[in-house]
């Protein structure tokens, strides 16, 4: 299979390329002309582009068979960021897809995507934009899926640490390591019962372990 990770030079499209390369997968990271991608691994192509340009955009999605779209707008001064990169972005990207054949899309969203009155909507209304983002993907004729992780941590300890899936606006709080987001991306992409669905997920050493194929067919 060959993967696409837009915004993979971010913190968690980073880990996600990580992960897809220890299942063996042909990895392709997308990223922005001036981003700096992290060191470490081998056999793995890079291209930059501008979201913006269609003809790079296209060329760096063809011969894939899933994109991952890991891009998301930062809290800035830019109060615009989250239109520019959770909808507009997310909306070119799946319009390449189309352009170039590729059938299946995952998207890093948000717990509360959606919700008015929460802090993060402070910095842009950024959960509103995500919502829109996500609306587009849903209303695409691609097979896709949206990971909504809760707040994202650094931490690489993850041993102790149990999923809890669910499905769409049934969390409303609780955090989980970049990692295991990264985690759930690629369980997604060999898991059939995971399309079309919005899975929702946090961790805690108290959570009950349960695979993410048994996970998928309870949501």
């Amino acid at each position: 299979m060959n993967i696409a990770i837009s915004g993979a030079s971010g913190k968690t499209g980073f880990r996600i390329a990580e992960e897809a390369v220890k299942k063996g997968l042909k990895v392709r990271q997308i990223i922005r002309k001036n981003s700096v991608v992290g060191a470490g691994l081998e056999n793995i192509e890079t291209i930059r582009v501008s979201l913006d340009n269609k003809k790079e955009l296209d060329k760096s999605l063809e011969n894939i068979d899933t994109l991952v779209i890991a891009t998301g707008a930062r809290a800035s001064l830019d109060l615009t960021g989250p239109a520019k990169v959770d909808a507009l972005g997310v909306y070119r990207q799946l319009q390449s897809c189309k352009r170039v054949g590729v059938k299946r899309v995952i998207l890093v969203s948000s717990l509360c995507t959606g919700k008015l009155f929460h802090p993060l909507n402070l910095f842009g209304l950024i959960l509103i934009w995500k919502k829109i983002g996500e609306n587009y993907i849903r209303n695409s004729s691609l097979d896709w899926t949206i990971i909504r992780p809760g707040g994202l941590k650094e931490s690489e300890d993850i041993k102790l640490e149990r999923i809890e899936y669910s499905k769409e606006d049934t969390q409303i709080k609780g955090s989980i390591p970049r990692r295991l987001v990264a985690k759930c991306c690629i369980d997604s992409l060999n898991n059939k019962e995971s399309i079309n669905k919005i899975i929702e997920v946090t961790s805690s050493p108290d959570n009950k372990k349960i695979s993410f194929k048994k996970a998928m067919q309870m949501i």
